[in-house]
């Protein structure tokens, strides 16, 4: 296969960026995205240029460090797999390819295609957690937790916060990561006793941090490589009223 990639290349923050073209010969079918971009940074380096700076670390679907906007799509056209899970025969010989980066005001770009997610790292620190004192590991049933309950846990738990439902969603929403890290605390006996505060810390820092506010457009769900669904959102809509009303927000 032979494709023409258009890559976003910025050197920092300061600059305006632009799109530049490149042209990558003898790829595989059965090669990853990420790997043709290996392939063309080595091309760039044998020239003496630049390479495209960009995210990866696992590249098997575990860590969401590899988020990028294909062709205006986040992780590319193929859903519920990561950019690093995302393979050429996906595309066709001599297609032309835009590749960006997730965009949204508090994903600044730091080079090329690598943007800045400490935004979310900081919405977890502000209640992504549990204060229980579990102890040793305790006996299997110890804490009974119903089956519908423990099934939406894990499923919200899933999230790997890759931004893409940020880089989707038209008003540039972290709702849905918002929602996944709420729920899968809250759904847990464990997660109880910072239920209805989590809820409010989270989303008050959720909105510091500049994203926007959810329209139910339903985009972020459609790009999320682990399927979290759009219920996350009501839950934690739900968790702050409930806040609210006890005068948990006072």
């Amino acid at each position: 296969m032979n494709v023409t990639l258009r890559v976003w290349r910025q050197r920092n923050a300061a600059d305006k960026g632009r799109m530049v073209t490149y042209h990558v010969e003898g790829i595989s079918p059965d090669m990853s995205f990420l790997e043709v971009l290996d392939m063309l940074n080595e091309q760039l380096t044998m020239e003496g240029e630049d390479p495209i700076a960009f995210d990866s670390d696992c590249r098997e679907g575990i860590c969401g460090a590899c988020g990028l906007v294909i062709n205006g799509l986040a992780h590319g056209p193929k859903q519920m797999v990561t950019t690093c899970q995302l393979h050429m025969r996906s595309f066709n010989d001599g297609d032309v390819i835009d590749v960006e980066p997730f965009r949204a005001e508090p994903f600044t770009v730091i080079r090329d295609l690598v943007v800045d997610r400490s935004s979310f790292d900081r919405i977890i620190q502000a209640g992504g957690y549990i204060s229980v004192n579990t102890g040793s590991a305790p006996d299997a049933h110890a804490i009974p937790v119903p089956r519908d309950d423990a099934q939406d846990a894990f499923d919200a738990a899933a999230c790997i916060s890759c931004g893409a439902c940020v880089a989707a969603c038209p008003n540039g929403s972290a709702s849905l990561f918002l929602g996944a890290k709420i729920a899968h605390l809250g759904k847990l006996p464990q997660g109880q006793p910072e239920r209805h505060s989590r809820a409010l810390s989270m989303t008050a820092q959720h909105d510091h941090e500049g994203f926007g506010g959810c329209t139910q457009i339903g985009e972020c769900e459609a790009v999320c490589p682990k399927g979290i669904p759009l219920s996350v959102i009501s839950q934690t809509n739900a968790d702050v009223l409930g806040a609210l009303s006890h005068g948990r927000g006072k």
